[in-house]
């Protein structure tokens, strides 16, 4: 962005050193005073690089424009995939605290019925399976943590990847 101010600028100064020789040039011919030799000319020269400058600038802009529109579009994308894995991340983690309490009950129960001398397979074998549940939820959980992760550096790599290869 300093080039492009750095452009302005120049362009800036250029069209006031041409309105001077305009007005030098305005005012000497009303009083029967010629131009300097090639001055004209050299102030065209002027004026048509700084309209190539200008032009390039332009077209460097309209690029800049568009990059910043990809890249927008990109990161809107990013957001609601990040926001899609984070509601299944959150769903995983509610059914893991679900089964965690569930195997707190059930074992709850279990330790009352051992401290009874009552010996309930119909809980033991709930209790396995809230177990087996837990792991499970467990699973699923860090499955959804490793593939936000996953996400995440990916993305951040292809971001490196594309900011390197821009720079070349």
């Amino acid at each position: 962005m300093s080039q492009i101010e750095e452009l302005q600028g120049r362009i800036a100064a250029a069209l006031d050193r041409i309105g001077q020789g305009l007005d030098r040039m305005g005012g000497g011919v009303a009083e029967g005073v010629e131009p300097a030799p090639g001055e004209l000319e050299a102030l065209q020269q002027e004026l048509e690089e700084e309209r190539i400058a200008n032009g390039q600038l332009r077209e460097r802009t309209k690029k800049l424009q568009v990059r910043r529109q990809r890249l927008e579009g990109e990161l809107q994308s990013a957001r609601e995939n990040i926001a899609e894995q984070l509601r299944e991340f959150d769903a995983e983690l509610q059914g893991l605290r679900e089964a965690n309490e569930s195997l707190r009950e059930i074992n709850s129960k279990l330790r009352e019925a051992n401290e009874a001398g009552v010996g309930d397979p119909d809980l033991i074998n709930r209790a396995l399976q809230a177990e087996l549940e837990g792991l499970r939820a467990t699973r699923a959980a860090d499955r959804a943590e490793t593939t936000l992760v996953y996400s995440e550096l990916f993305d951040a790599v292809e971001n490196v990847r594309v900011a390197h290869n821009q720079e070349d």
